[in-house]
């Protein structure tokens, strides 16, 4: 994706990927095996790669994977230091261009879910969705699934095509797996690639992918693989590399899999209630739809609640504190997230499958600010967590833990109350922590 998805480590790395266990269900006990008992997941970081690869031989060896395969994929290959999320310093004299963070982190609101891009790809999904119809109906048959939400995520992945994945998959997830940031996850989803390459389920050229090792038109790591592969096009082989009717097959047994409630929207833009509290903002805050109804929360441009949901929680979500839109998300925009987990993510697929089946825009406008850098928001968090309002791990992003934590901590220090990092809010704290 992207651009649109050179990202995906997913960001498949967090709720989204089954478990060891699962994924040997699905493959072999051998490769289970091979990972869990890896020693490579406290390997030094002075390991060299050769060294790594040499260490890795014999769990690939253990979980099926033959000598001649190993020999084609391992014997010539280099590390990408090029690539993000490295532990390692990328080479002073290396003139390969760095690559940024994953755009749903570094991207204000306003420009990763930009009029312009969701235009485009709303006009590109409608076309797509007329020439895959088949496909799409076979999908909504077996998933009870409305087709437009895999749409969306073909759309967001790779633009339907449009962004050609820039690196190759081996090679991609070899460097991970010896000096990413999560090394052990990548091991697992490296010896899942070369057992592909095994069981000749595709080819070494065909195995393009982002700088995570995310592969095809709907951004699948091998576990996905393993785990939500189909045969939708009823060719006897699972193709989530070439088939656009397998790639969108998976990432909708991805979603099922993963707890998407068929019949249900993932959320709405909602108009805030006069006595408006952005602290209530969170998962961990949710409630039934009925009681923010009851609390003078409304629906945008005037639309009706659907009264068979008004039973079902929801929780408030505002991407820029007490600024920009606000949204009452169902559990199903939850599930988005479990294919990425970011809640700009999650929302551009949302709203693009709604613009995809004839929605509309969004009422209230993004705000203009531009984004906080990553310290200063690091420098709030780390301040909040030590003066009791827990504002979850120090990562220099303001998600919805962060941002409720500076409302509850501005409710009780007297400040404006917009739940957003602010240089007021910032220097207010750093009073406090000379």
């Amino acid at each position: 994706m992207r651009g649109l998805c050179a990202v995906r480590t997913r960001r498949r790395s967090g709720a989204r990927h089954a478990s060891a266990l699962l994924v040997g269900c699905l493959v072999s006990l051998a490769i289970v095996l091979a990972v869990t008992t890896s020693s490579t997941e406290a390997a030094p970081p002075t390991e060299t790669f050769a060294q790594f690869k040499t260490a890795l031989r014999p769990d690939a060896r253990a979980a099926g994977i033959s000598k001649p395969t190993l020999d084609a994929a391992l014997e010539q290959l280099k590390p990408d230091l090029s690539l993000p999320d490295l532990e390692r310093p990328r080479p002073a004299a290396s003139k390969e261009k760095k690559q940024r963070g994953q755009p749903e982190f570094v991207k204000p609101p306003r420009d990763y879910l930009s009029p312009r891009t969701l235009n485009t790809l709303t006009a590109r999904g409608q076309t797509k969705a007329k020439a895959h119809a088949k496909a799409l109906a076979e999908i909504e048959r077996r998933f009870n699934l409305a087709p437009e939400i895999v749409l969306a995520i073909w759309g967001r992945e790779t633009a339907f095509g449009g962004y050609r994945l820039k690196h190759d998959a081996i090679r991609a997830l070899a460097t991970q797996a010896w000096t990413g940031r999560r090394r052990a996850k990548f091991r697992e989803e490296l010896l899942l690639a070369l057992k592909i390459l095994e069981e000749k389920r595709t080819t070494r050229s065909a195995m393009r992918s982002s700088w995570a090792g995310a592969m095809g038109p709907t951004q699948l790591l091998p576990s996905n693989y393993y785990d939500h592969a189909v045969d939708l096009d009823g060719d006897g082989r699972k193709d989530i590399w070439s088939s656009v009717p397998d790639a969108l097959g998976a990432a909708a047994k991805s979603l099922i899999d993963n707890g998407w409630q068929p019949g249900r929207t993932w959320g709405w833009e909602i108009r805030k209630p006069a006595n408006f509290d952005c602290a209530l903002e969170g998962p961990d805050k949710k409630r039934p739809l009925s009681a923010w109804i009851a609390a003078g929360y409304t629906r945008t441009f005037g639309r009706a609640w659907p009264q068979d949901a008004t039973n079902e929680e929801a929780y408030l979500l505002l991407p820029e504190g007490a600024r920009g839109p606000a949204f009452l998300m169902h559990n199903n925009f939850l599930v988005l997230k479990s294919y990425n987990f970011a809640d700009l993510y999650a929302l551009f697929v949302g709203n693009l499958a709604d613009r995809i089946a004839g929605g509309g825009k969004f009422e209230t406008a993004w705000a203009t600010t531009k984004p906080h850098d990553k310290s200063r928001i690091a420098d709030i968090q780390r301040w909040l967590n030590a003066a009791g309002y827990p504002a979850g791990q120090v990562d220099g992003r303001a998600g919805t833990i962060t941002r409720s934590a500076i409302g509850a901590y501005q409710n009780a220090s007297g400040l404006t109350l917009d739940c957003y990092p602010s240089h007021a809010v910032w220097h207010h704290l750093r009073k406090a922590n000379p």
